[in-house]
């Protein structure tokens, strides 16, 4: 099995485009093995070139209403009054400890996100 360490961006299209034509590889195969040594090869490259950063809050509790179906009302319970929640989504309020907590418990937003200094108004204060 010929494999190569992916040093550079060229290395990893070189092994993007190998790994294209591995796809239909079977599983207990000698393709099937280079094809999951190179997937595991790519994912460790990607993770550390490309890293996936996790939402704003904000971002991250609108994103939960629209895949859920929520409401303001719905949020009402974990953050308090109405115009708390507005003022939330639109980033003129911080969320407290309490809410972050409530928000994660609730909805299973990742308290990572929750946690994230937020971007615009309230992440300048």
């Amino acid at each position: 099995m010929d494999i190569q360490p992916i040093k550079n961006e060229g290395d990893y299209r070189r092994t993007l485009k190998v790994i294209e034509g591995l796809m239909d590889a079977r599983l207990n195969t000698i393709e099937g093995d280079r094809l999951d040594v190179l997937v595991t090869l790519v994912e460790a490259y990607e993770r550390n070139h490309y890293p996936i950063d996790f939402p704003d809050p904000v971002e991250a509790i609108k994103f939960r209403m629209e895949q859920q179906g929520l409401t303001v009302d719905d949020l009402v319970p974990v953050i308090g009054r109405k115009n708390r929640v507005y003022e939330i989504l639109a980033r003129k309020r911080p969320l407290t400890l309490r809410m972050i907590e409530g928000l994660h418990e609730r909805f299973a937003i990742p308290a990572e996100s929750l946690l994230k200094r937020p971007s615009g108004a309230a992440a300048a204060r």
